[in-house]
């Protein structure tokens, strides 16, 4: 199981702050994101949409990493700044 938390405008698309999500052997970022947008409505738009940054046990990764049972993954839109 992982836990798996939303921020900012994505929170707000979803209506949603987290969630508990069953992982099987092996999956990676972007299996997680492709498993989470085929549930279609809001969930495809997230990440159609926009790029979404990833952390997970709040260190920033890339589509390839593998999550393991008891990860934080959090999902955020890109900050900007000045």
């Amino acid at each position: 199981m992982i836990k798996i938390l939303f921020f900012a405008q994505l929170r707000e698309m979803l209506e949603l702050e987290s969630l508990e999500f069953a992982l099987p052997d092996l999956l990676s970022v972007a299996q997680l994101k492709k498993q989470l947008a085929d549930k279609g409505g809001r969930w495809q738009l997230m990440f159609a949409e926009q790029e979404v940054l990833v952390a997970v046990n709040q260190v920033i990764r890339d589509d390839d990493y593998l999550l393991k049972a008891g990860d934080e993954v959090a999902f955020f839109p890109p900050v900007t700044g000045g």
